[in-house]
């Protein structure tokens, strides 16, 4: 059976609202350009999420309502391609007030979907793991 999903958890000690101000940096884990830094996506923005290393990540924010939660949908298997909803996954983080600290929550779906091979699927999944523990961790560093 195909992995669907990837779930990640950290507590970050700042208010939601200073939590959602980092997540909603436009493409903020798939990014290297700092101009992005201190921008808010809207809900049904698009835009392209520039790594000078991984190349480009077309992406869409789908829902936001802050400070609680916000979705994007991005291309990531499929450089080059545009978006659209075989081709891509969803991202969602919910973000949840515990005393003076903030539960983030980022879940990835959609992986069984793509339309490509289970060995290409793997290394996707195998790739965003890790590359969500580094994202978290880093956005605990900049809160």
């Amino acid at each position: 059976m195909t992995q669907d999903r990837i779930e990640r958890e950290i507590m970050i000690e700042a208010s939601p609202e200073r939590v959602f101000a980092l997540v909603a940096e436009p493409g903020f884990w798939a990014t290297d350009d700092d101009t992005v830094r201190g921008t808010q996506v809207a809900a049904g923005e698009s835009f392209v999420a520039r790594h000078s290393e991984h190349g480009d990540f077309p992406m869409r924010v789908e829902k936001s309502d802050p400070p609680s939660y916000l979705s994007y949908r991005w291309v990531s298997a499929f450089p080059g391609e545009d978006l659209r909803e075989d081709n891509s996954t969803l991202v969602e983080f919910t973000l949840v007030p515990e005393g003076s600290a903030t539960r983030l929550r980022v879940v990835e779906s959609g992986f069984a979907a793509l339309p490509t091979s289970e060995e290409n699927r793997a290394h996707v999944i195998e790739d965003h793991t890790a590359g969500w523990e580094q994202c978290l961790a880093a956005l605990d560093r900049d809160r």
